[in-house]
């Protein structure tokens, strides 16, 4: 099987998209309005909460850095690092979030949801 680097490079989308089936992915459809979700990286950590609206308040990694703080934005979705991307998935372990302002994360390594009866 490839790797998503070598997805890159000719592997069909279909097949890229299968390799999906084996790591841990969470969907924009899975999250309500107020879930949280703690991710980890390769470089960075992130805390993502669901605003609604496909808009998420963001903080740490590359917004801390340059922004201060927390920013309401976008989550386009997930790449393997290149241009495919998976619109309907948040975060899967192995993949990296693009947001709207087209920044792009590391590989995501670890994922926790926490529920807004929980995250609050």
């Amino acid at each position: 099987m490839p790797t998503p680097q070598e997805g890159q490079r000719g592997v069909p989308l279909d097949r890229l998209i299968g390799m999906l089936g084996g790591i841990r992915v969470v969907q924009k459809s899975d999250l309500r309005t107020g879930d949280q979700l703690e991710i980890v990286t390769r470089n960075s950590r992130y805390a993502i909460r669901v605003l609604g609206d496909e808009r998420y308040r963001v903080s740490g990694g590359w917004f801390d850095r340059q922004c201060g703080g927390p920013v309401d934005i976008a989550i386009k979705g997930c790449t393997w690092g290149g241009t495919t991307i998976k619109v309907d998935v948040i975060a899967a372990c192995g993949l990296c979030i693009e947001f709207g302002n087209r920044v792009t994360t590391s590989a995501v390594q670890r994922i926790i949801v926490l529920p807004k009866e929980i995250g609050n």
